[in-house]
């Protein structure tokens, strides 16, 4: 579904009815009717999903998932492969548009196109599978680089505004004259405070001595605890992590759990895609269990692993476990 230019933060404004996959794919607006009403958000979730469904063409990977993520929740997601894992984390920060169904960040509708998803997304750090580091940069770029663009971006931004006022202020009276936005910060300085940030991440993973080093140049145990540091760079609010060592050798998916674990004690809210049984039980304060694009079984780690309900689960565990 095409980000819904509608406000659709509350109750009386509906999700968009499924319309065939081949005309989505060609642009067709989906048509708004009363079919599913969007409920009123939970203010106290950092993450509501309402009835997300999610098609690839004539494949539907999610069906109806509704779910809430609240501030401080560590929450694994479980299952077979190809059960539409990684799509329900990329439909959380849109990186997936939903085919149907809303995911509020925050109260915000993030489906809504008046929301700027990027300014959202700020405060949501990313993971993913294969680091998706620059090969082309060295460490202390990769981690400093959304940093600074995003410091000279809101800099440029309050130049432009003073501009505007001082042409303004030309014509004002005196007494109306409106006083110029404050200057916190030079670009000199926003610099100076994303490689001092950077460089301080990095001692605390062990790999200060790596900030000038290429990735291509690391192990994939290193390269994947500096994807985390680039998250955490932007200090987000939450953490989505997409299975992060799935791509690395068992001896060195041990450094990364650890790091994950230091994350949660903290008290991070955390998203985690993960086939590591032993870690989501650990770890976790819920477990969800999707298969088949649904949400099959949730619960504490305690009752899934201790006493799971269904066949499926059951049937995963024999062969996991």
């Amino acid at each position: 579904m095409k980000r819904d230019k509608s406000n659709a933060s509350t109750p009386s404004e509906v999700t968009a009815v499924a319309v065939p996959a081949k005309k989505r794919e060609k642009g067709v607006k989906f048509i708004k009717t009363q079919v599913t009403p969007v409920e009123p958000c939970d203010e106290k979730a950092m993450l509501e999903v309402q009835h997300l469904t999610k098609c690839f063409g004539d494949l539907k990977v999610l069906d109806d998932i509704s779910t809430k993520i609240y501030p401080g929740e560590k929450v694994s997601i479980i299952g077979p492969s190809g059960g539409g894992k990684s799509t329900f984390l990329r439909c959380l920060n849109v990186l997936e548009d939903p085919t149907d169904g809303y995911v509020f960040f925050d109260g915000k509708n993030l489906s809504n196109l008046k929301v700027d998803i990027n300014v959202e997304r700020r405060r949501m750090g990313m993971v993913f599978q294969q680091f998706n580091l620059f090969n082309n940069m060295n460490v202390l770029k990769n981690i400093t680089l959304v940093p600074v663009y995003v410091g000279l971006k809101e800099l440029r931004k309050v130049k432009r505004k003073n501009l505007f006022i001082g042409f303004c202020n030309l014509f004002r009276k005196a007494g109306d004259k409106k006083p110029l936005l404050p200057v916190e910060r030079t670009k000199k300085q926003i610099k100076e405070e994303a490689e001092a940030n950077a460089m301080r991440l990095l001692a605390r993973i062990g790999l200060s001595d790596k900030a000038q080093a290429y990735p291509s140049t690391l192990s994939g145990g290193q390269r994947q605890r500096i994807a985390i540091v680039r998250a955490l760079a932007m200090n987000p609010e939450v953490m989505l992590f997409d299975e992060p060592t799935s791509a690395l050798d068992p001896e060195m998916v041990g450094e990364v759990l650890s790091l994950i674990k230091e994350l949660a004690d903290e008290g991070m809210t955390m998203v985690i895609v993960t086939h590591e049984m032993g870690f989501a039980r650990e770890v976790s304060t819920r477990v969800l269990f999707i298969a088949d694009g649904k949400i099959t079984e949730e619960g504490t780690p305690q009752e899934l692993f201790g006493n799971p309900r269904t066949e499926r689960l059951k049937d995963f565990f024999s062969k996991v476990l």
